[in-house]
Parts: structure tokens; sequence; C-alpha cells
């Protein structure tokens, strides 16, 4: 779980030039925003299964 979270944050990280040069009107780095955060939805959608996995495993004691 805490993988797929880190990976998350790497991801984000990396997108930071993108996005400020989107906003600055480059089309090309916005279609790359564009797929990261595809890849973001992606990713968080996993890290959504395995905390509810971990809720839902009984912790031995």
């Amino acid at each position: 779980m805490l993988e797929t979270y880190e990976q998350l944050k790497t991801l984000i990280d990396s997108m930071e030039d993108d996005v400020r040069k989107a906003a600055g009107g480059n089309k090309a780095a916005g279609t790359r925003v564009r797929k990261l955060m595809q890849d973001v939805k992606n990713g968080a959608q996993t890290l959504r299964v395995k905390v509810l996995e971990g809720r839902d495993t009984p912790v031995a004691s």
C-alpha cells in the first residue's frame, strides 16, 4: 500500500513542469498532463482497493 502511495506522489511531482507549460498554452504539455492524470486516476483506484483490502483483512494478534 505504501509503495503505491509513493508511486502516486512521484507521478504527481513529475508532471509539475508540464502543468506549468500547459498553463502557458503549450498543447503538447497539456496532452502529457492529461495522460499522466489518467495514470494518477488509475493509481488512486489501485490504492483505494488496497486500503479496502487492508480494512477487511483481520489483524492477527
